[in-house]
């Protein structure tokens, strides 16, 4: 018997419970305070559903931020610096959630000392969305963009800068936004 056909089929609505309970707890106890115990409350179901499908509180929280992060839904138009403002500035936007700004700095202290899994979900942030930036860049105009460039290199420049500009930037006292990160990503793509 395949492990698929064992036992009941996963329930979906507990998963968007679950999730929704992580999003709701980050936004208002922050990082700390987003246990398994304390999702498992608000979402109405026992910790052990919650283990059942997600290994690990880092595993729930990474997954609740992915699902927002891997959303940004931008597809070519075929105006390179319309489209690579619409990834700036849709990163800008959920960086600055509540929801992203409670656990993603949580995320990253935790990756730097809990091994291979706690790393790996570091790389999938905005894993989901990396082909429709390849499709961007594809689709600009002939000539726009440097076939040498990696676009997962300008990828990760991008988000860099998004997270650079969300969680330090306002304490600087520097003013820019995503037309600054807009220009210089579109500098570094140009032949």
């Amino acid at each position: 018997m395949s492990e698929a056909a064992r036992g009941r089929p996963r329930d979906a609505r507990i998963d968007e419970a679950v999730l929704a309970a992580t999003r709701d707890l980050l936004a208002t106890e922050g990082f700390v305070g987003t246990t398994v115990q304390a999702v498992a409350r608000a979402a109405g179901v026992g910790a052990s559903a919650i283990y059942r499908r997600w290994p690990s509180r880092l595993e729930l929280i990474a997954t609740a931020i992915g699902q927002d992060l891997d959303r940004l839904d931008v597809r070519p138009t075929g105006d390179l610096r319309a489209d690579v403002r619409a990834f700036v500035g849709g990163y800008l936007e959920l960086f600055d959630s509540p929801v992203a700004r409670a656990g993603l700095p949580g995320i990253l202290a935790a990756s730097r000392g809990e091994g291979d899994e706690v790393r790996g979900l570091t790389r999938r942030v905005g894993q989901g969305v990396r082909p429709a930036f390849r499709a961007v860049l594809a689709a600009a105009p002939p000539g726009s963009v440097d076939p040498a460039v990696d676009p997962d290199t300008v990828f990760d420049v991008l988000i860099g800068a998004a997270l650079y500009r969300s969680f330090i930037h306002p304490f600087t006292g520097r003013r820019g936004g995503a037309d600054d990160v807009t220009d210089l990503l579109l500098r570094a793509l140009r032949p």
